[in-house]
């Protein structure tokens, strides 16, 4: 292993936290502009909470709502615009995984003249790399993306039916405030799908990334047995604050840096799940739980070691081998049949998306990220034929 690593986020943990919003955003303006998705947070009073805890604290505030789930470049630039024109000097994200990635967009768009698509990996000549950016305190009222720990944004061009992402230092938000409260009214299926989404971060490392980093393999596993015990009680009983909060952190913990350092992982499933949702909107962890079990199958024939060790050590399954095959497989099917257990899709027909585009999935997602030699990195890269297998095997 050799690599640097920082993660400057403050974290405040823990129910009831809710109430300190104020507290910690005086110390980085006297005026915000509040992030929010299609309205829950209203419905819910949690908006409201938030607005009485700034004001408290001597904070005005302007609003940018109605940020898509699959955040788009519009909406962006219409939030940067908002906080120019309110001369707001932070952002509060309030809101789910696409509110948090729209808001670190936002933050630097803010400071910027041009098109904020130039910051957005696309496959352009030249990626604008933004070098100020407005303060940004995620509250997240999802466990899912661990975006409010993370410098990472994925957002959607819906002109041309593109979705990439940005991740430089610079996009860390400076607080998280992490209420485990929050997440109790999330239906079931976001919350199954947010527990998709954690685990599935975490995969992509830990069967993607280099040799001999036994920490982050125990790492990762720790997160997706934490998920797997705490995920379907949280399903069963939303009320459960208890279960709430381990799915939470597990979120946090999946996409903070530990489980990562280290492994140079490329993010196979996640390159062509953004592909597939740009074309049909679907919700990122429904294409996930479809997309990953499939690249597993495709994955383990080459990777079978590392597929056995998540098998024996997640499932408890006894290999003969390192390079017992069966087993391996044996692993995948049953991390499918988790999926299914608590309500995810794992077919595409389940999304009503057909055969019709595979190639071209295959063939944008290349165009956003590749190894210079016409493939999409991973363990083992894919050719477009190999991306088309996948999608296939997964109909």
């Amino acid at each position: 292993m050799n690599f640097e690593f920082q993660n400057p986020t403050r974290i405040i943990f823990g129910a009831g936290n809710l109430s300190r919003l104020g507290e910690v955003a005086g110390e980085y303006g006297k005026k915000a502009l509040i992030v929010t998705g299609g309205g829950s947070v209203k419905r819910s009073g949690v908006f409201d909470r938030a607005v009485e805890s700034l004001k408290a604290a001597g904070i005005s505030f302007a609003e940018c709502s109605g940020i898509e789930p699959n955040p788009r470049i519009t909406s962006v630039a219409r939030g940067a615009q908002t906080a120019r024109k309110e001369g707001c000097d932070m952002i509060v994200a309030l809101g789910g995984g696409s509110v948090m990635d729209a808001s670190k967009v936002i933050s630097a768009a803010a400071l910027y003249d041009g098109d904020p698509w130039d910051m957005i990996l696309h496959g352009q000549e030249k990626v604008y790399v933004p070098t100020e950016a407005l303060p940004v305190i995620t509250v997240p009222t999802l466990a899912a993306t661990g975006s409010e720990t993370n410098c990472g944004a994925v957002i959607t061009n819906e002109e041309t039916t593109v979705k990439s992402f940005i991740q430089i230092p610079l996009l860390y938000p400076k607080v998280a405030v992490v209420d485990p409260e929050l997440t109790v009214s999330v239906p079931k299926d976001q919350t199954a799908y947010g527990v998709c989404d954690l685990i599935t971060h975490v995969t992509e490392s830990y069967l993607n990334g280099i040799d001999n980093t036994p920490i982050q393999d125990r790492l990762a596993e720790g997160v997706i047995l934490t998920a797997m015990e705490w995920g379907p009680k949280a399903i069963a009983d939303g009320d459960d604050v208890e279960a709430r909060a381990q799915i939470q952190w597990a979120a946090s913990v999946a996409l903070i840096g530990w489980c990562q350092v280290g492994t140079n992982a490329a993010y196979p499933v996640h390159m062509m799940e953004h592909t597939v949702s740009a074309y049909h909107d679907i919700t990122h962890a429904a294409g996930l739980s479809v997309i990953n079990p499939a690249w597993m199958r495709f994955a383990a024939k080459t990777n079978t070691a590392k597929f056995v060790q998540f098998a024996e050590r997640v499932f408890g399954l006894s290999a003969k081998s390192a390079d017992d095959l069966d087993c391996a497989l044996e692993g995948i099917d049953r991390f499918e049949a988790f999926l299914r257990s608590i309500g995810c899709p794992t077919r595409f027909s389940e999304l009503g998306i057909d055969d019709a585009l595979f190639e071209t999935y295959a063939q944008d997602t290349v165009k956003i990220v590749n190894d210079g030699n016409g493939n999409l990195p991973g363990i083992p890269p894919m050719s477009i034929e190999d991306m088309v297998e996948v999608f296939r095997s997964a109909l």
